[in-house]
């Protein structure tokens, strides 16, 4: 019997993809021209593949990833120069950051049959306490644990760490949840890895090229199908 719901925050209760690719713009612009390269196109390119392999490592910190990318083209940054882009690259995101249309309402009926609770990323903040959900306080008055993972000693999501933390303060099994996410590797997987029933958000509103897998994970477009799923569907799965 499923007790639990628990959630990522970002492209699946709110979209934020405006603001990191306005983020991620103004900071290769700067990088870009603070190196004095010739070619857009090979920094480019570099800078990409630099932030794919950090990811795929859980190396989430801006400033960790842009000092790669100028070890890459051996020139040394000025670290005080990169927390202060940093800072500005996670204004942009947290400016463009708005919840779905449906959270809030999904939220509410949710959270009057099941208890509700938050596994996010801090995605290399430099400091604790500021991820987006801050923000917004219509959503977090519903969640009864909030767990920015990779803050205060518990590692970053994909790792089953955060999440069964998660349960522990919720006081559920893992078979006794279910966890929504959007990101493949770290919201699917993670979860997976920690005995916990994945649910894949795709949702309608975020322009993204989804990962092609073959997989028995339900899939939803929108978190209005939720309800029903856990409901009926995920008795069998």
């Amino acid at each position: 019997m499923i007790k639990a719901v628990l959630f990522d925050f970002g492209q699946t209760l709110a979209d934020s993809a405006n603001g990191f690719r306005a983020a991620e713009k103004e900071a290769q612009i700067k990088i870009y021209s603070n190196l004095s390269l010739t070619s857009w196109e090979t920094f480019l390119s570099s800078y990409r593949r630099i932030r794919k392999e950090c990811h795929e490592k859980s190396i989430l910190s801006r400033k960790a990833i842009w000092q790669a990318v100028y070890f890459h083209f051996n020139r040394k940054p000025d670290l005080r120069c990169l927390e202060k882009w940093e800072d500005g690259y996670w204004d942009t995101v947290k400016a463009y950051t708005t919840p779905f249309p449906e959270t809030v309402r999904v939220l509410g009926a949710l959270a009057a049959e099941y208890r509700l609770a938050l596994i996010t990323n801090t995605q290399g903040q430099r400091t604790s306490g500021t991820h987006r959900i801050s923000l917004f306080p219509e959503l977090e008055r519903f969640f009864k644990v909030i767990i920015v993972a990779g803050e205060s000693g518990v590692p970053p999501k994909p790792d089953p760490a955060p999440f069964r933390l998660c349960l522990e303060r919720l006081g559920v099994g893992p078979a006794e949840a279910v966890f929504v996410g959007d990101d493949w590797r770290i919201d699917i997987c993670g979860a997976s890895d920690a005995g916990i029933s994945p649910i894949w958000l795709k949702h309608y509103l975020v322009r993204r090229s989804w990962p092609e897998i073959e997989t028995t994970v339900p899939v939803i477009t929108s978190l209005d199908r939720l309800r029903d799923l856990i409901c009926t569907d995920l008795k069998t799965f």
